[in-house]
């Protein structure tokens, strides 16, 4: 584990492992958070996002599924919490097209996956997340502060996540 005022590094071992890194990260997440999640398929992404939806909604149970043909979806909890899905986007203006800006709120936070696909329309301040599997079951996480918002999440995230 390595750490930084604007990168947070830690190794998962297994999945309920990522779905607690999530409740965690769900807990820490407040108004205007945008989450940029970066991974290859199977890197466990998707299941990172449950534990956000679970920890955002006080731990309770969310159904969490990738919204790679919806391309959006909603979770009711403390937060609006929007979860995109950037894979079958080309290019940064259908995200755009998307309404994404509007997304971004007070009241709401925001988890793109495969963001890097779409890395200049998200905004400057977001919380990047790289997730790099090790192995079938352990994930290198790799949290970057692209601002001051996300730097506050993650020093939160780094206190919750001992």
């Amino acid at each position: 584990m390595t750490s930084s005022a604007d990168e947070y590094v830690l190794e998962v071992n297994s999945p309920d492992a990522t779905l607690a890194l999530g409740r965690a990260l769900g807990c820490c997440v407040s108004g205007g958070t945008v989450v940029g999640l970066v991974g290859p398929l199977g890197a466990g992404k998707t299941h990172l996002v449950k534990g956000i939806a679970s920890g955002n909604a006080d731990d309770r149970e969310c159904e969490v599924t990738s919204p790679t043909f919806t391309l959006v979806h909603q979770y009711s909890g403390r937060l609006t919490l929007f979860h995109l899905d950037a894979y079958r986007l080309n290019r940064s203006a259908e995200l755009l097209a998307l309404g994404f800006e509007e997304l971004v709120r007070e009241d709401s936070a925001v988890v793109v996956e495969w963001a890097d696909r779409v890395r200049d329309a998200m905004p400057s301040d977001t919380l990047w997340v790289e997730m790099t599997p090790l192995d079938e079951s352990s994930r290198r996480i790799a949290f970057m502060a692209g601002g001051g918002h996300a730097r506050g999440i993650l020093e939160v995230l780094r206190n919750v996540a001992r």
